[in-house]
């Protein structure tokens, strides 16, 4: 599966913003879909993750409570919608699929490109 990550821009302090992973392939709805941050510096890091029907979430301490990923299959779209942010929220967000379910940043089939995300205080 191919993926394709959008919707990242410059927003202030407490703005929310909503990123898209578009997919293209067959049998996108099997696929587990996360998502994924790269601040300057810093090592990748994982975001949030959702399982292939929507029925199942998980997210990083950090964006919990802030942070809803959602999928739509027939669509073959996976959103991350980015509510009160933070400057340290400030990163390229990724998002990748696999068939198997994991919460690392290791091991993932298929990977999009970055969209950026800047959050100004």
């Amino acid at each position: 599966v191919q993926l394709q990550a959008s919707g990242g821009g410059l927003v202030q302090a407490g703005d929310s913003l909503r990123l898209s992973c578009a997919a293209s392939g067959r049998a996108f709805s099997s696929y587990v879909v996360g998502w994924f941050r790269q601040a300057p510096g810093k090592e990748r890091e994982f975001v949030a993750v959702i399982t292939p029907s929507g029925g199942a979430t998980y997210y990083a301490d950090s964006v919990k409570g802030r942070f809803i990923i959602s999928r739509d299959n027939a669509e073959n779209t996976v959103y991350l919608q980015m509510n009160s942010l933070k400057p340290e929220d400030t990163a390229d967000y990724y998002c990748a699929a696999d068939p198997i379910f994991r919460v690392t940043t290791k091991g993932w089939g298929s990977w999009g490109q970055g969209t950026q995300v800047t959050v100004s205080s």
